[in-house]
């Protein structure tokens, strides 16, 4: 646990350093902690860091976790794929999705979103290295997409998301980091204002060209656990 609490100190140091780098201010990038496959242990013991908001990608796991960690101000947020039977216990238990990828899954999202809570906060995947293998709507569907969460509900459209192709080359980075944001930039929504990219090797790159929320797991916890 002592490793959590250096790790979230450095990462934090490396998040300002970048915002100034970028001439961004100290606290315009939000950290999401990736803690798949992590312990719910490990959770809490970042929330009493004052780790606020983390991020999961499998649903069973999550729903493990997040029965024993009961903190009203703990923020969920789902960043992998969604499957169409899987949408309901998502709308019912998380506060953002950052992977809604067509129309399909908004509606089901919208309809299953219990009205006691508030509007489910989603973003929408795009696919900005045009990986065949990835999800995501190509960059000029994007508005497609967004035209169609805004007359849902009980959705709240925040903005964008993107896992680029990995690459160690800074410059490549940051061109898929631009086409993302240039493609929040097109749309030009009120309210819609969201970039959810860069992760612990790339989130300079990110930062650089705008990213409001790093998702961030390994360099936060740790290698990850090798069953879940």
């Amino acid at each position: 646990m002592k490793d959590i609490e250096a790790s979230l100190s450095a990462l934090r140091d490396r998040i300002r350093e970048a915002e100034l780098a970028a001439g961004r201010p100290a606290g315009s990038v939000g950290l999401i902690a990736v803690s798949k496959t992590q312990p719910a242990e490990a959770i809490a013991e970042a929330y009493r860091l004052g780790q606020r908001d983390f991020g999961e990608n499998y649903l069973q796991e999550a729903l493990s976790k997040q029965e024993p960690l009961s903190e009203p101000d703990l923020v969920w947020h789902f960043i992998g794929p969604i499957q169409s039977n899987k949408t309901k216990p998502l709308a019912q238990h998380f506060h953002w999705v950052h992977s809604v990828d067509r129309g399909k899954i908004a509606e089901r999202l919208s309809e299953q979103r219990p009205a006691a809570l508030p509007p489910l906060n989603v973003l929408i995947q795009v696919n900005v290295s045009g990986e065949a293998s990835k999800s995501g709507v190509e960059p000029d569907q994007a508005g497609e997409l967004a035209a169609a969460i805004a007359e849902l509900p009980r959705l709240k459209l925040r903005g964008l998301m993107a896992i680029p192709e990995p690459t160690d080359d800074v410059q490549s980075q940051r061109r898929s980091f631009r086409t993302l944001r240039q493609t929040l930039e097109r749309l030009n929504l009120a309210g819609v204002d969201q970039l959810s990219m860069g992760m612990s090797h790339d989130l300079e790159a990110a930062i650089l060209e705008g990213a409001t929320l790093v998702r961030v797991g390994t360099a936060v916890f740790g290698p990850r656990q090798t069953s879940r």
